[in-house]
């Protein structure tokens, strides 16, 4: 059996609710919280690019869960191994968050071990969330009756935010820590450096703990000698 994650202290600090800039997927949001929150909401299965924030829903959907005292299972499946004996092994929870659904598809011993499951958890009243990189229909899966259950649930497109919501995200959240980004340093930044908004939120607390030792404000020259040490600039 899968171990379960039972303390909200073992979870992502990050990954809540509150912390994910819902923009163009609002109605995503909605769905995971109200799944998360209210037995018998309906079942979610969202796809999108990497950095869309597909991992982020579904941990933020298990912390929230497990704050209402609800047991709870996420399953990174592109990180467990062997995808059929994880998904035997899935049992006890009343959410069961699957991330990275993907890499199953023409597995077909993982694919009918989901197929039960999914029917397995239904039967018990708990509920189940998914995320890959694309809809079910494209997802290469062999077993048609799990492409149709999976079809079943409520689909949601995560769409990737855009430079002018990246921007305003790294703004509000650097001004809660007390500091100023310049728009030059954003620009600077943001020709040099991944723009996936969780690698750069996560930038912004090595830059606020780094400029806070040296006693310096957040600048061109600033940024550009951290990210030389972290050997983290790319161009």
């Amino acid at each position: 059996m899968i171990a379960q994650l039972p303390l909200a202290l073992r979870w992502p600090r990050r990954q809540r609710f509150e912390h994910f800039h819902a923009g163009g997927n609002a109605a995503a949001l909605a769905a995971v919280q109200m799944l998360a929150r209210e037995p018998g909401a309906a079942w979610v299965y969202l796809h999108g690019p990497a950095g869309s924030g597909r991992s982020h829903l579904l941990m933020a959907a298990c912390q929230a869960a497990a704050a209402a005292g609800r047991r709870v299972q996420y399953l990174p499946l592109a990180t467990l191994g062997d995808g059929a004996a994880v998904l035997r092994g899935a049992a006890g929870s009343e959410l069961l968050a699957l991330d990275d659904l993907g890499v199953i598809a023409g597995n077909r011993g993982a694919e009918h071990a989901l197929f039960d499951l999914y029917n397995r958890t239904r039967a018990e009243g708990s509920a189940m969330l998914f995320a890959a990189d694309t809809m079910p229909t494209r997802l290469g899966l062999e077993l048609p009756d799990l492409r149709s259950r999976l079809g079943a649930c409520a689909q949601f497109a995560l769409k990737l935010p855009d430079d002018g919501e990246r921007r305003a995200v790294l703004k509000a959240q650097a001004a809660a820590r007390g500091i100023e980004l310049d728009d030059s340093v954003l620009d600077w930044l943001f020709t040099r450096y991944a723009r996936d908004l969780g690698a750069l939120l996560d930038l912004l607390d090595k830059l606020d703990v780094a400029s806070l030792a040296a006693q310096r404000r957040i600048t061109i020259p600033f940024l550009r000698g951290f990210l030389r040490e972290e050997g983290a600039e790319s161009g």
